[in-house]
């Protein structure tokens, strides 16, 4: 049996099963829910290391020449994708369990939960452009009304301005797919990709500047990113570390990446157009958080950062460059998914995201304490946690393509982090007691259980450099991306 298709179906099928059988048990949600994202992470743990692979919707192959099929295509990044969401959703399904009970309709939530999921596993595995788009827009309505969950004032502003500029990101990206199409006649990557062959005209310039900027947008890129400081403080906790562990990166960075690379093939002019945004976003956001009173907004802007140095690493299209950005992305997935999930649990515990009235916190939430202080570390690259790995890999490959000043300027922002970090872990944890810290207490059990995962894995993928993980899991992801247009033989059997 075939087991791409599942990807999709099975977290969409969940999506409308468990508004039906959870209304009147909203435990009976978390298991249904807990169950799918389980099933799938196994699921893509299954597939790692395995051969390119193409499904063909309905079993319609295309020809050059004949517009026809749909395919889901299951290769070394889409794989590295399914295995960083699928990781991602179950940890968070898990801390959901108890930090949901204080919203109500569990069932609702799980719903657009799992149609996100959906989403994002459709948008790692399409083989086709427009259906690119709608997996996206899948993701992106789903996004939208999980980040106005709670109803309140602030959530639904933020939620509107994220609709707004999602809006505009969407159309953006569907522009250009309209004018692909009308160039090549076709909406299939590996046909796009070979009719384009790398032969570029001023109209693919602007086509590929449409991408660039619409999921840039998607991705909150510098200067793309005003929803984001918004939409990540006032989403619940899970939805935050969703949002900046994976949904950015999937239909933002990813998606920008995979058509960049795999479709039209990096130019110089592309190469260094990332090689800036990424650089900017680096500076800008580091420098922003360091300035923010509330720890979501805080964690926030610092994702806008740590997005800089994946985008920075795409952007010189090395194999070491690709390899370290697709290592980094997913560090980034699990120390930023963990912070936030603390941001989450502090506020669980004493009612607010103020660092004016926190302080002192580490005796009475150790976990919470103990799990910050290795994301908080792992994120700003200290050795030996996965961070550290991931961004002296990035710097050295911009040293080896002689990138020097963009090395340089990730070194630099590095110790910024480190700076901002430890201003964030005085200010939270440590220090003199704020007002909210006699009414502290430790968070639940299933939302230790997944920050203590979480933690683990910032120490456990320390090793991810060492051959063997590199060669099963890291390599072919980057292959793929590396060797750009030979994607289309790939699929097409040329």
């Amino acid at each position: 049996m075939q087991i791409i298709p599942l990807f999709v179906a099975i977290p969409l099928g969940a999506a409308f099963f468990i508004p039906m059988v959870g209304r009147k048990n909203p435990r009976l949600s978390d298991t249904l829910a807990n169950i799918t994202t389980l099933a799938l992470f196994l699921m893509a743990l299954s597939v790692i290391g395995k051969a390119t692979q193409v499904y063909w919707m309905g079993g319609w192959v295309p020809r050059l020449g004949i517009p026809v099929g749909i395919n889901l295509v299951l290769d070394g990044v889409s794989i590295f994708m399914l295995v960083t969401i699928t990781l991602i959703s179950f940890l968070v399904t898990i801390y959901s369990i108890h930090y949901m009970d204080k919203f109500t309709s569990k069932a609702r939530f799980y719903s657009l939960f799992l149609l996100m999921v959906a989403g994002m596993n459709g948008v790692a595995l399409t083989g086709d452009l427009f259906n690119l788009y709608v997996f996206l827009e899948i993701t992106s309505i789903a996004s939208y009304a999980l980040v106005a969950f709670g109803g309140q004032h602030e959530e639904l502003e933020a939620s509107f301005k994220y609709v707004v500029l999602g809006c505009v990101a969407s159309t953006l990206v569907l522009l250009g797919i309209a004018i692909t199409y009308a160039m090549t006649g076709s909406l299939n990557m590996a046909q796009v990709s070979t009719i384009i062959g790398g032969n570029f005209k001023p109209i693919h310039l602007f086509t590929m500047a449409l991408f660039i900027s619409g999921f840039g947008l998607k991705a909150a890129l510098v200067p793309f990113h005003a929803w984001l400081p918004d939409a990540h403080p006032s989403a619940p906790a899970p939805i935050s570390a969703m949002l900046s562990g994976v949904v950015i990166k999937t239909i933002g960075i990813y998606a920008l990446v995979r058509v960049m690379l795999n479709v039209f093939g990096m130019t110089p002019l592309t190469s260094y157009i990332l090689l800036v945004l990424g650089t900017i976003s680096m500076v800008v956001g580091v420098l922003l958080c360091m300035g923010q009173d509330d720890i979501k907004r805080f964690l926030a802007y610092s994702s806008i950062s740590q997005i800089g140095y994946i985008v920075l690493g795409f952007g010189l299209g090395t194999r070491l460059g690709i390899a370290a950005a697709l290592f980094h992305l997913i560090n980034h997935a699990v120390f930023k998914s963990l912070l936030f999930l603390n941001s989450g649990a502090v506020e669980y515990a004493t009612g607010t995201r103020d660092f004016s009235k926190l302080g002192g916190l580490k005796d009475k939430m150790p976990v919470t304490t103990t799990t910050a202080v290795i994301g908080s570390m792992s994120i700003a690259g200290v050795p030996p946690l996965s961070g550290f790995w991931s961004k002296l890999f990035i710097i050295v490959a911009c040293v080896q393509a002689e990138r020097y000043g963009f090395a340089a300027w990730a070194a630099g922002v590095s110790v910024l982090t480190l700076a901002a970090y430890l201003r964030m872990l005085k200010r939270t944890f440590y220090g003199q007691p704020g007002e909210a810290q006699p009414a502290a207490r430790e968070v639940p059990m299933s939302m230790k259980l997944s920050m203590v995962a979480l933690a683990a894995l910032c120490v456990v993928m320390g090793m991810l450099w060492m051959p063997h993980a590199q060669r099963t899991f890291l390599i072919p992801a980057a292959r793929v991306l590396q060797e750009g247009l030979t994607y289309a033989s790939s699929v097409l059997g040329m």
